[in-house]
Order: structure tokens, then C-alpha cells, then sequence
């Protein structure tokens, strides 16, 4: 079933989750109202959704970095690389990163270029894989929402700029927190 996105001003998405004890059917319905939801979404399109994000508090996302759809459940990363010490960053390759839960807002937000994550599969199989680029970029973003951080806080704490994409624009927004 498609759910409504919660505003990122949602107490909601402000807590800390609850792991998942066991897959059962609950917990499998609320996996496919994610993917639904996320399927719904055109304007603006997302590649991941967190289940905060539909008003449940629970650690389960899903993402879609290309077609597939990747369930995690009580994710933990276990290992983040990050780019060596004068690296520079081509800003023309940046990741405007956005939020389902503030449509239509972007910034260039610095994440780790790959990450390790220890999870449990829609089955409740243990896995343990690396991720690089978008993959761990989305990751990042999400595992932020099951600890109640959004992206807007990210955008604080590294001093980035906010962007509004309007009508195929980027128009640069004061904000203040």
C-alpha cells in the first residue's frame, strides 16, 4: 500500500529506531508499503526510503540505486572509508543529496565514498557486503534516519549550502535551523 511521507518537522523522524526481533508478517507488509511508496514516487523520483519516513519506527530501509530494490534490516556499518586528506572532490561529480521528507531540496553533503554493512536480508539473512559511490552514499543517508538525523542536520554540521530545484533551476535557499 502506498503511505503518505512524513514532513522532516515529524517528531517521527526525530527518534532513534527499534530493531527488528523477528520477520514476520508485520514487518513483511511494512517492507512492501516501502517499496510501493518508493515505486510511487515521480516528482521528486527517490532511491531510498527509510520506514521513519512512513511514520513507523523501526530500523528497516529500502533503496533503489538503479531498478532493484534492496531491503536492509538493523543495518550496521562496521566500516566507513574515507577519501585521504587533501583528496580533492570534483564538484561537477557531487551527489546533490535530497530527502523525500523535504522534496525538491538538495545539497552538495560530503558522505564517505564506500562503506561495510553488517544487515539482515527481507528473508532475516545475515549479510555483510561493501558498498561504493551512490550505493554507499544512499546508505549513509538512510542509516542517518534510523538514528533520528536528517538530512538537514547533516547540511548543518558540514556547512553546506541548500538548494530549491525549481522548474529545472537551482536556486540557492537561506535557511536558517
Amino acid at each position: 500500500m502506498i503511505r503518505e511521507i512524513v514532513h522532516a518537522q515529524d517528531p517521527v523522524l526525530h527518534r532513534k529506531c527499534k530493531e527488528v526481533k523477528k520477520i514476520d508478517k508485520k514487518i513483511k507488509s511494512l517492507i512492501k508499503d516501502l517499496e510501493d511508496t518508493l515505486k510511487a514516487q515521480t516528482d521528486p523520483e527517490g532511491v531510498g526510503l527509510a520506514a521513519p519516513q512512513i511514520g513507523k519506527n523501526i530500523s528497516v530501509f529500502i533503496m533503489k540505486p538503479k531498478k532493484e530494490i534492496k531491503v536492509i534490516i538493523n543495518p550496521k556499518i562496521l566500516k566507513i572509508w574515507r577519501r585521504p586528506k587533501g583528496q580533492k572532490i570534483d564538484p561537477k561529480k557531487s551527489i546533490m543529496e535530497g530527502c523525500l521528507s523535504l522534496p525538491h531540496y538538495y545539497s552538495p553533503v560530503k558522505r564517505a565514498p564506500k562503506v561495510t554493512l553488517k544487515y539482515l536480508d527481507a528473508n532475516g539473512k545475515d549479510r555483510t557486503e561493501i558498498f561504493k559511490g551512490l550505493e554507499a552514499h544512499i546508505i549513509q543517508h538512510e542509516v542517518d534516519h534510523l538514528k533520528g538525523k536528517l538530512f538537514v542536520d547533516v547540511i548543518l554540521e558540514q556547512k553546506k549550502p541548500l538548494y530549491e530545484y525549481i522548474d529545472g533551476d537551482w536556486e540557492k535557499v537561506d535557511f536558517i535551523a
